[in-house]
């Protein structure tokens, strides 16, 4: 009888196992769904409309449906003397759109129109679910047309931080009529940050996802296609940007603690057009704080090269990389 024993509790070990890394699963995935929502408030409405005031520009709600009926919900800024030109700022999870109001002042200081959407899930939008891309994807791209034909920009370039990064990226898939884009601190694949995000609850790095607790990954991916009908394997913008045509500026913080920095060295490495950025002493999405007169430079010159075909001819692959070259 003592030879069954050891085996027993390793059918019990092992079935307590798969029991806990269903229910994590389960647990991460509805988290992962379902962020905090930070509401947006009339202080926020306020003091936005101070800062547009305070750059000779005006700024009013705009509201589209996204393809599922969703209410979506934006600023957009239009500065008095504009140069012709709008970008589309997205922000990152659990945030809403205030907080790329730091963005949107540089921007109209340089004559650019703004679009600040909310996305869905957060902020005044509707939506309960956050998806990275899955859904997004098409809410940018109704953005982008709502842009087209209300304002008439000559140029339409986006701007995104983390998640927002991340679905600007995926949602080129769609959109190929961006003059340009920029996106810092944006994940490589929803697959390779959720290695991360298991390494990171335990402070290790992304191999113990990939290994001992691959199961919690495996059954949230699983639980989210079951439940939700959402596919996350399909949220890879180093897969898009590989096929891209839309000129692509990454921006990554060398000691990014949240999205590591290796995410955009892959999307990088997948296309040879794309241009890194790489910050020294930036943590996430902190080269406005630690580089502001480089970001602005940088970020600019990146617009402004791709503002029109003769432009785009002239700034050729040197002086792209010449651009973000280490100061």
């Amino acid at each position: 009888m003592r030879p069954r024993r050891p085996l027993r509790l390793g059918v019990l070990l092992l079935l307590g196992y798969l029991v806990l890394s269903f229910t994590a699963g389960v647990f991460v995935a509805e988290g992962t769904l379902h962020p905090g929502r930070r509401s947006l408030t009339a202080k926020d409405e306020t003091l936005a409309q101070g800062i547009a005031g305070n750059h000779d520009s005006d700024l009013s709600d705009v509201t589209i449906p996204a393809r599922d009926g969703v209410t979506l919900s934006a600023w957009s800024i239009r500065p008095r003397k504009s140069n012709g030109k709008a970008v589309i700022l997205l922000h990152g999870l659990s945030d809403n759109r205030l907080g790329m109001i730091g963005y949107a002042e540089l921007l109209m200081g340089h004559g650019f129109s703004i679009l600040m959407p909310d996305a869905r899930g957060h902020g005044a939008s509707g939506g309960q679910l956050a998806t990275f891309g899955l859904l997004e994807s098409d809410d940018i791209r109704r953005w982008f047309d709502w842009l087209q034909q209300n304002q008439h920009p000559g140029c339409i370039f986006g701007f995104a931080e983390s998640m927002g990064a991340a679905q600007l990226l995926q949602s080129l898939q769609g959109e190929p009529h961006f003059c340009a884009v920029a996106a810092e601190s944006p994940f490589s694949s929803f697959r390779e940050i959720a290695y991360d995000r298991v390494g990171q609850f335990f402070r290790t790095g992304p191999w113990l996802g990939r290994t001992v607790l691959r199961p919690i990954v495996e059954v949230a991916f699983g639980y989210a296609r079951w439940k939700y009908h959402m596919d996350f394997e399909q949220v890879s913008p180093e897969r898009i940007v590989a096929m891209t045509k839309v000129p692509v500026m990454l921006i990554h913080g060398q000691i990014d603690s949240n999205i590591p920095i290796r995410h955009s060295r892959r999307i990088a490495a997948g296309n040879r057009h794309v241009v890194l950025w790489e910050v020294p002493n930036a943590d996430h999405c902190g080269a406005i704080t630690i580089a502001h007169r480089e970001l602005e430079q940088k970020l600019i010159g990146w617009f402004d090269g791709y503002s029109n075909p003769a432009s785009n001819a002239a700034f050729d692959n040197v002086q792209r990389r010449a651009l973000v070259a280490a100061d």
